[in-house]
C-alpha cells in the first residue's frame, strides 16, 4: 500500500496524524511529540502480542496491519488498521493488557506515544475526548457487523462481507491488489484457508470476480452484494 503522506519529527507539522489530532491545540500536540517515537516494522513483525502489557497508543503512519485475536491454534482476524489510523485497545482502561495482537501485513512505520499522555489529553480536552469515543463507538458498531456475519451467514457470505470490506474501507479501489495473505482472508471470515480458497474459486468460475496471483477485481458488484445480503 503506497503511503503518500509526509512524517515530521514534530507532531504540529505532520500530516501522518489521524485526523483525532485535529482537536489539539499546538501545545497539545507538542506534548505529544515529546513522548513518541517512531518504528519501523517489517512484513509479518509482530507489533504487540495479546496479554502482553499496554503502555503506548500506537498511530499507524504507513503500510497495513491486522489485529487478531489469539485462539486455541486458530486466530480470528478483527480488522485491518491503515495509514493514519491508530490502535487502542479496551485494556488500556482496565487491565492496561492487549486483548488482541496486532502484526504487520506489510513493511509499516508506527509512530508510539506513552498511553498516560494520551489519557491526560482525554481528561483534559473534552472535544478530543468526544472524538475518541466517537471511534471506539463506531468500532464496536463494526465488531457487531462482524459477529452477524460470522455467526449468522454461510461461508459465501461471509467471504464477500470481507471482499467489500477490502475493497471499500481498506483499498478503496476496485480492482484492488491483495496485500494480505490467503490465511489472512480466512482468518477475516473465521473460515479455514481451504474453504476460503474454494470459495473464492466458486465465485470466479461464476463471473463474480477475476483473480490472478494477488490482483483481485469484482466483476458483479450486483451478484456479490445479493450473496452478502441472502448470506
Amino acid at each position: 500500500m503506497v503511503n503518500k503522506n509526509t512524517f515530521a519529527s514534530n507532531c504540529v507539522d505532520c500530516n501522518c496524524k489521524s485526523s483525532i489530532f485535529k482537536h489539539l491545540s499546538h501545545p497539545e500536540l507538542d506534548i505529544i511529540s515529546n513522548s513518541k517515537f517512531q518504528v519501523v516494522y517489517k512484513a509479518g513483525e509482530i507489533i504487540f502480542k495479546q496479554g502482553t502489557p499496554s503502555p503506548y497508543f500506537v498511530c499507524i503512519t504507513s503500510g497495513l496491519v491486522k489485529i487478531y485475536i489469539e485462539g486455541y491454534g486458530k486466530n480470528l482476524i478483527l480488522g485491518l488498521v491503515k495509514p493514519v489510523d491508530y490502535i487502542f485497545g479496551p485494556g488500556i482502561y482496565v487491565d492496561n493488557r492487549h486483548h488482541y495482537s496486532a502484526a504487520a501485513v506489510e513493511d509499516c512505520t508506527a509512530c508510539l506515544i506513552d498511553v498516560n499522555v494520551f489519557k491526560r489529553l482525554i481528561r483534559e480536552n473534552p472535544d478530543f475526548a468526544d472524538e475518541f469515543i466517537k471511534r471506539v463507538s463506531l468500532q464496536a458498531i463494526f465488531n457487531f457487523e462482524q459477529v452477524i456475519s460470522l455467526t449468522q451467514k454461510q461461508m459465501p457470505g461471509r467471504i464477500a462481507d470481507v471482499l467489500f470490506y477490502l475493497s471499500e474501507k481498506i483499498y478503496c479501489q476496485n480492482p484492488f491488489e491483495l496485500s494480505i495473505t490467503r490465511q489472512d482472508l480466512a482468518d477475516l471470515s473465521g473460515m479455514s484457508k481451504e474453504s476460503a480458497i474454494r470459495i473464492l474459486k466458486e465465485f470466479k468460475e461464476e463471473g463474480v470476480l477475476t483473480l490472478h496471483g494477488n490482483h483481485l477485481e469484482i466483476l458483479n458488484i450486483k451478484q456479490l452484494r445479493h450473496i452478502s445480503e441472502k448470506g
